[in-house]
């Protein structure tokens, strides 16, 4: 499975571009605060995707993906923080993504369970 087929994987590179693009516009002192962690947070998703994809079997795939929900709650949280700091607004959007998001990544777990399943 090549990670870069999955929309999954897509849609968090996406994500990834969008929370960069925000936290551009935070202040400057939180470049190594909030900023930095939102950052690190949103690219870990697309990541574990990618690396769980490029690991050798199922099982594997599905430790990477609870490992890309983590971080998806992380971002969801810091999104949240972010817009009761005042540094952005309208985080609704952004929050919807990532539970479409994590829908996708629900349902990739689940496939690959039910999959593992019809093998046993």
């Amino acid at each position: 499975m090549d990670h870069k087929d999955l929309d999954v994987w897509k849609e968090s590179v996406e994500m990834a571009l969008e929370i960069y693009a925000i936290t551009g516009h935070f202040p400057k002192e939180e470049l190594y605060g909030l900023t930095s962690q939102m950052r690190r947070a949103v690219v870990s998703i697309a990541s574990n995707i990618a690396e769980g994809a490029a690991r050798n079997g199922d099982r594997e795939m599905i430790q990477f993906l609870y490992i890309a929900l983590g971080s998806l709650a992380e971002v969801e949280t810091q999104i949240i923080i972010a817009e009761r700091l005042g540094y952005m607004a309208h985080s609704e959007d952004m929050v919807g993504k990532l539970s479409s998001i994590k829908q996708m990544i629900l349902g990739l777990i689940r496939h690959l369970k039910n999959k593992r399943g019809r093998e046993a």
